[in-house]
């Protein structure tokens, strides 16, 4: 799909988009849809998403690369309710032009900007704010025994987190996952 419009861009990356709302606002403060099925189906984006999830970091604290295995691969809307992160996907799929690629976009209470990661796709994220309040939506349910991951310091990947490493706080679960090449995933 070659779309290009207000509401959708594409992002170099094989069906991985970034999503800007349209923001209604005046002195009283601002309303806008954050997701609406019929405006999703008009542009083909087909999800019926089935959970809710939100964290709430500071800064410095890297989340990820976190994807789920089949069966219970995710695809997620993301979005920033408050403060700012870089926010990162990266192609896992084994049949896609892109595999291997990644995408680094800033998603901020202010820019409003979500990103629409289909399934087959690791993604993390870092606050670089002093706080951050990060919402997303998942079409699949969270499985302990699918959660898996990638090495955010890939070096084949040798993705720019925008901030300093000794500035980085990662979990011991995420300073310990595999390269990308050595990852088990079914996509």
């Amino acid at each position: 799909m070659a779309v290009k419009s207000n509401f959708i861009e594409p992002t170099g990356v094989k069906d991985l988009w970034v999503i800007n709302p349209i923001v209604y606002g005046d002195e009283r403060g601002y309303f806008y849809e954050v997701y609406n099925e019929a405006v999703f189906k008009k542009y083909d984006l087909l999800y019926h998403f089935v959970q809710d999830n939100e964290s709430y970091s500071s800064y410095g604290v890297l989340r990820g690369l976190h994807f789920q295995v089949n069966p219970y691969s995710q695809s997620k809307l993301v979005r920033v309710a408050q403060g700012k992160v870089l926010d990162v996907a990266v192609d896992l799929r084994s049949d896609s032009p892109t595999k291997g690629k990644w995408f680094s976009t800033i998603l901020s209470a202010e820019n409003r900007k979500q990103m629409l990661i289909p399934q087959g796709f690791a993604h993390g994220f870092v606050v670089l704010s002093k706080t951050a309040k990060f919402i997303y939506k998942c079409d699949n349910p969270y499985s302990k025994a699918h959660d898996s991951g990638i090495a955010y310091n890939d070096p084949a990947l040798n993705i720019d987190w925008m901030i300093p490493p000794e500035d980085m706080i990662v979990s011991e679960k995420d300073k310990n996952q595999p390269l990308m090449k050595d990852a088990i995933h079914n996509f």
